[in-house]
């Protein structure tokens, strides 16, 4: 199917939607009722067509758009394509799909990282996310200490997408940097986001001291740091 048009993949998208999953998502802020397993079946049958995925975005059906992300060449899109996309996403799912799918293997997230972390709710969640992977995997270059000044000043208040990401890059800096870890705990328990948020048994609650305190043990049992 390697010459198909958006119609027939329109179509396909619409003989896939389930009115009962659309029901469950559309409580989660998504809306599309389509199974992301047979979405990325039908990704990997269709294979890379960046110019089908760029009309299947436009289209701003978010399940057309989750497939599109599966489908282009993410280095293809300029820093202000995609920075013009992220700011038409409305569901989280999307977002997520974009920043794994797209911005994170092109060639502008750095870039963007900035702007975006000082956006609203989705587009500063995408801006956390890529902020969270740099402070866990290269954080050299960053301003650590400045970081927590934002999340101390902002994350109470920040809407609920872009809170969870920022209270994400807390733990994760009171994780990976010992040296800033007693000031990350001291900031989690005075802004007590997330403090009665449930986790399942076996779970890490997302209580940023308890998760640091729960994440540094297993590194310590596990040899790390």
């Amino acid at each position: 199917m390697s010459t198909s048009t958006i119609q027939e993949v329109m179509r396909e998208l619409a003989a896939l939607e389930d009115p009962k999953m659309r029901e469950a998502n559309e409580r989660r802020g998504d809306d599309h009722g389509v199974n992301l397993t047979h979405l990325r079946t039908l990704a990997k049958r269709l294979k890379t067509q960046h110019e089908l995925a760029v009309q299947l975005w436009t289209t701003g059906d978010t399940a057309a758009r989750l497939l599109a992300t599966l489908m282009c060449k993410p280095k293809s899109f300029s820093a202000a394509e995609l920075d013009a996309m992220i700011r038409d996403i409305a569901a989280p799912k999307l977002l997520d799909w974009f920043i794994v799918n797209v911005v994170k293997p092109g060639r502008h997230a750095e870039e963007l990282r900035p702007g975006w972390k000082d956006g609203d709710d989705l587009v500063g969640r995408a801006g956390w996310t890529l902020t969270t992977e740099r402070v866990v995997k290269n954080a050299g270059g960053l301003d650590l200490a400045a970081l927590l000044d934002q999340i101390e000043k902002e994350m109470k208040q920040a809407p609920a997408h872009k809170q969870w990401a920022m209270n994400h890059c807390l733990a994760e800096i009171g994780i990976h940097h010992p040296k800033l870890r007693k000031r990350a705990i001291g900031i989690g328990e005075r802004l007590a986001v997330l403090i009665d948020y449930p986790a399942s048994p076996g779970c890490t609650p997302p209580y940023a001291p308890l998760w640091i305190a729960e994440m540094v043990r297993r590194r310590e049992e596990a040899g790390g740091a």
